[in-house]
């Protein structure tokens, strides 16, 4: 272990490295079976969502790895959220377009799989001639300063929303619930509760916030009195914590069974099943149809979506763990992009979205974990994921909320490095502070950063202090936001 990851000269421990692992792995177990649902529009049960939460795992399984060997880091990949949503866009319009109806879903699926794999394809060629790596050095050092914060806004936003999973039905469509806005927005309990007229809601559903909000707040108070003494698997047990009260609220306050799922659930891997409708299964043909400007179009944009997002996470998350220089720069960046490109190719070949860094590697970062130990330890769970996803699936989304918050308000301290006496520097910062979390997206927060940093410096006399490629990749994300219909 000490040869391969070089556990003492990053100053960790075996033991610290795996819960570390355990701790990330936990945070985002939810993509197991949120990304299947996504991609095939809940088509739970059917070949289809078979093949794509193998895929996942798999795909996430290698690309982790990659990660772990070839740049000794301890983040870990799987489909990122927010492009297997646009990929499941994407597919839905491809059976609008073509004509294809109910049952061609599966096979614009695979047409769609062709963008996945020529990006994939496209970033490993990238990676291996140092462009990605140039276009980091390419973001100013200032906002390249603001990416960790701004993702511990987004992680903050993700905790106290979308992370929780309950939808409150009104007005004829179902809405995420937010403990900010749906909770503590509510100018009193009997309103909040009489405006859930949903059918699937009712009583139980109030019921049900109300546990999420103590669980998730109890969580995270756990966790934070465990790291003040010195914890470092605080975040860890304090997701423990919050799941044996979720749990336990469950049977007690809701009168269901928490457990209730494993005693159907099916252990054996549904291998048939993607091989059958997801593994190498590429419809270049269908995915032409749609016209090459069009096809060009949908390739460009989930590259650079992607390329930010990878970028945004690995800057962000190595700046919180002390892993960059004075000058904002990772060591071994070229082999953490690279791993990530090779897991988008994995994903595609066996049947997921783009394979992605994700963002709640901060978790583990922040529980103590610096090499890729952290990322093996996270890529085997995966692996095992294939037989025991029942298991990982009832994790209540609340525990991970905890963890998610904690992780996000230690980023922010981030902000400090930040020059506030620099308007060139606290415009683009505090632009991305409120884009990310509210576009849900890193690429697209770091763009509009980009756009306002040049922008500025030209209007202020000093284009010559922005670089060739900084003045590019500016111009192709105002193209992107403004120009491309």
């Amino acid at each position: 272990m000490e040869k391969l990851f070089k556990l003492k000269e990053n100053g960790t421990t075996v033991r610290t490295e795996i819960l570390a692992g355990l701790t990330t792995f936990m945070t985002m177990a939810y993509i197991i079976a949120l990304n299947p649902n996504l991609l095939t529009n809940f088509a739970v049960g059917t070949p289809l969502w078979h093949g794509v939460f193998l895929a996942t795992c798999l795909a996430s399984a290698l690309g982790t790895v990659c990660m772990a060997f070839l740049a000794n880091k301890p983040f870990v990949m799987a489909p990122g959220m927010g492009l297997n949503s646009f990929f499941a866009t994407i597919t839905a319009n491809i059976v609008v377009l073509l004509g294809l109806g109910e049952d061609g879903y599966t096979s614009a699926f695979q047409a769609a799989l062709c963008i996945i794999l020529v990006e994939g394809i496209v970033f490993i060629i990238l990676s291996v001639l140092n462009v990605r790596d140039k276009i980091v050095n390419a973001i100013p050092l200032g906002v390249r300063l603001g990416i960790g914060p701004a993702i511990g806004l987004m992680l903050m936003n993700i905790g106290f929303g979308s992370n929780v999973g309950i939808y409150a039905e009104g007005n004829g469509f179902a809405t995420p619930f937010y403990v900010m806005r749906d909770f503590f927005g509510a100018m009193m309990p009997k309103i909040l509760r009489d405006s859930m007229t949903g059918e699937t809601m009712g009583t139980v559903g109030y019921k049900e916030m109300v546990l999420t909000v103590a669980t998730m707040f109890i969580g995270l108070y756990v966790i934070v009195i465990l790291s003040k003494k010195g914890i470092k698997a605080s975040v860890l047990i304090g997701m423990l914590v919050a799941s044996v009260i979720y749990w336990a609220g469950e049977a007690i306050f809701l009168g269901t069974n928490p457990f209730e799922s494993l005693k159907t659930a099916s252990f054996v891997p549904p291998f048939h099943d993607m091989v059958a409708t997801t593994l190498f299964k590429f419809n270049f043909k269908m995915f032409f149809d749609l016209g090459i400007f069009t096809a060009l179009t949908l390739i460009i944009t989930f590259c650079m979506i992607d390329m930010f997002d990878t970028i945004g996470t690995l800057v962000g998350t190595a700046s919180r763990a002390g892993m960059v220089d004075k000058d904002g720069k990772m060591p071994n960046m070229k082999e953490a992009l690279l791993s990530d490109a090779i897991g988008t190719v994995a994903g595609a070949c066996t049947g997921t979205s783009t394979v992605t860094t994700f963002v709640e590697s901060a978790s583990g970062v922040e529980a103590g974990g610096r090499t890729g130990l952290t990322a093996l330890t996270a890529g085997i769970m995966f692996l095992l994921c294939i037989f025991i996803a029942p298991i990982a699936a009832i994790i209540p989304a609340a525990a991970t909320s905890s963890a998610l918050i904690y992780v996000g308000i230690l980023m922010l301290q981030g902000l400090k490095n930040v020059d506030f006496d620099d308007i060139d520097q606290i415009v683009p910062v505090f632009i991305m502070l409120l884009a990310m979390p509210i576009s849900g997206s890193i690429g697209h927060g770091i763009g509009l950063a980009m756009i306002s940093y040049t922008i500025i410096k030209v209007c202020s006399g000093k284009a010559k202090e922005v670089s060739v490629l900084t003045y590019i990749i500016s111009l192709l994300f105002f193209i992107k936001f403004f120009l491309i219909v």
